[in-house]
């Protein structure tokens, strides 16, 4: 398994198991999931307070405690700030969220806690309040955001004393709209669009690691990018080169995510014990330069 290191010397799989979809599965499939996960050196885990309406913590404890896995073992990330109908970032419902998480995961503190989708009426000096009592409290570690852009990335930053280690995004081969308006600068081509102010080059400049959420979806929830026929020769040359290194499709998406420097995690959210081990494998394989742009030209990107 490849490990990056955070900035406070900290070093986690590059490799996450995202927990969204565990809520409707068995019990004892959770339990053969989280078990395959730890025997592949995936011992970080992704949750959020709305998978599953909370049922995806309870089932992961549950798994936890069946498997016999000692706490210092797993790294346990949640999210929140998603209510019905809104975004929710004061400090009540911050903390709530944060409380009701630890009971559901039967633990007295998370690694990480990510704010899930950035809140336009958030104040800043309000959620610095809900970290410090949450860290001061021993309930969470470390803190970080997800779907924000660098410029809401700063003006949060610019109220916390607590470092922001992550930003989880969606990206992978068919969804690479951060790497396009870098590739295109200096362009008027439509990959030069920047939708994400900018965010690749903020996280590696302020030491920010990047989690990858849905790498293989072709757009947002949209569906699987080798079930459409847009995306047939990104599918034939990831095929190609995963039987070439011995590797799944899956696989080899997970190791061109992992090639870029910027030390992206990668987020599983597969719950195929299967699975897990073949894209732990990917861990150990580095992609050439020349593979990683053949990818990313086969998925319909021209170089300018």
């Amino acid at each position: 398994m490849k490990f990056i290191t955070l900035k406070n010397g900290l070093q986690v799989p590059q490799l996450a198991l995202g927990c969204m979809r565990i809520a409707g599965k068995e019990q004892q499939q959770v339990n053969q999931l989280i078990a395959a996960a730890m025997d592949s050196g995936v011992t970080f885990f992704d949750h959020a307070d709305i998978y599953g309406k909370g049922a995806s913590e309870e089932k992961f404890a549950a798994a936890v405690k069946a498997n016999g896995i000692a706490r210092d073992k797993v790294t346990v990330q949640t999210k929140c700030g998603i209510r019905p109908g809104m975004y929710d970032f004061s400090r009540e419902h911050i903390v709530s969220s944060v409380e009701n998480s630890l009971k559901r995961l039967g633990t007295d503190y998370v690694d990480f806690l990510l704010l899930h989708r950035p809140d336009t009426l958030m104040e800043p000096e309000e959620v610095a309040e809900a970290f410090t009592a949450l860290q001061k409290d021993g309930k969470v570690r470390y803190f970080g955001v997800s779907n924000f852009n660098a410029g809401q990335m700063a003006l949060l930053q610019s109220a916390l004393t607590q470092h922001l280690f992550f930003n989880q995004l969606q990206f992978g081969p068919a969804h690479t709209g951060m790497i396009d308006s870098g590739i295109n600068a200096n362009t008027r081509f439509d990959g030069a669009l920047d939708r994400d102010g900018g965010i690749l080059e903020y996280t590696r400049l302020n030491k920010v690691h990047i989690q990858a959420w849905s790498p293989f979806q072709w757009g947002m929830f949209q569906g699987l990018f080798w079930e459409n026929p847009a995306y047939d020769e990104l599918t034939r040359t990831l095929d190609r080169m995963a039987e070439e290194k011995g590797l799944t499709r899956e696989g080899m998406v997970a190791a061109w995510v992992m090639r870029h420097p910027a030390g992206i995690q990668f987020i599983a959210g597969t719950t195929t014990p299967q699975r897990v081990r073949h894209m732990a494998e990917a861990a150990d394989v580095t992609l050439s330069r020349a593979e990683w742009y053949e990818i990313y030209r086969a998925a319909g990107n021209q170089l300018p």
